[in-house]
Formats: structure tokens, C-alpha cells, sequence
């Protein structure tokens, strides 16, 4: 069976101000359409995505900012960070997680989505692994995203 993850739904309190920061982050714009004052949708892909995420009125029930551990796996962390934060977006420092390779801290409306207890270093993965590298940041509501580092991928991926 043949199965591709297509979508991902955002709970937002402010569907204008949503639409402005995904712009902004640089997400292609794929839809906006309003059918009546209770539904709206609108649809952004990440660049070179073929995941999509959707928001607006009527979309979903969940918390506004409910969202969190949103991957978007980058090549070259370094220059993705410093083109999201000529953007105007704040994102976290880099940092790697000491006790292993996968980032596990994810908190709301907290750009640093730390664990309590999470042995998080400042800095690239010491051996710049894939996977292994990270920043984050959270949009106007507080959904939480991951950049992660992939340089080379896990054998069939």
C-alpha cells in the first residue's frame, strides 16, 4: 500500500495574521478561500515540501497553538536560520541535544520548546550529524516548529 503524509492542520486564533507570518516565512501561498463567514481555508507548502499545511475558520476544534514538533528538515541549518531571521522571524540559536541525536523538547509558545531536565548544547551536532543538529520557532499562536539538519539520509528514506 502506498502512502504519502499530504497535510497537516494548524489550530490559529487569527487566520490574517497566520496568513502574514507563513508568507513571511516564505511558504508558498496555495489557497485562500472563503466559502462563507464560517469557513475559510487557507493552504501554504514549505519550499521544496511536498507536505502541506492548511488553517483558517472552521478548520478545526483544537487549541490555538496546539501544535508542536513540526519538522522541517533543512541541508544547511546555518544558512536556513539566518535567511528565516532576515525574514523577521525569531528562531532560536542552534543547538544539538547531548544525550542523543533526536531534539525531544517541545513546549507552547516557547521558542526554545525545552524539556525540563533536556541536556540542550548551544552549537551544530559535534560531528555535524544528520539529524543532529536544530533551532526553533513558534508562529503568532505559539505551533511549535523544528528545523532539523540533514545533510545525508537514514538508508531508505
Amino acid at each position: 500500500m502506498y502512502m504519502k503524509y499530504e497535510l497537516t492542520v494548524l489550530p490559529v486564533s487569527d487566520v490574517d495574521r497566520a496568513k502574514a507570518f507563513y508568507e513571511a516565512l516564505g511558504f508558498r501561498l496555495d489557497l485562500d478561500k472563503a466559502v462563507s463567514e464560517d469557513w475559510r481555508a487557507v493552504h501554504f507548502t514549505p519550499p521544496g515540501s511536498e507536505c502541506s499545511i492548511i488553517f483558517g475558520t472552521g478548520i478545526t476544534s483544537a487549541e490555538p497553538g496546539s501544535s508542536q514538533g513540526l519538522y522541517l528538515a533543512v541541508h544547511d541549518i546555518e544558512a536556513a536560520r539566518a535567511e528565516l531571521v532576515s525574514r523577521g522571524i525569531e528562531v532560536s540559536e542552534i543547538f544539538h541535544d547531548a544525550g542523543g541525536l533526536f531534539f525531544h523538547g517541545h513546549k507552547t509558545g516557547d521558542i526554545t520548546h525545552q524539556l525540563e531536565g533536556q541536556d540542550r548544547v548551544v552549537g551544530l551536532h559535534p560531528e555535524r550529524a544528520s539529524y543532529g543538529s536544530f533551532a526553533t520557532f513558534s508562529d503568532p499562536d505559539g505551533n511549535g516548529w523544528v528545523l532539523q539538519e540533514i545533510q545525508q539520509r537514514f538508508p531508505g528514506r
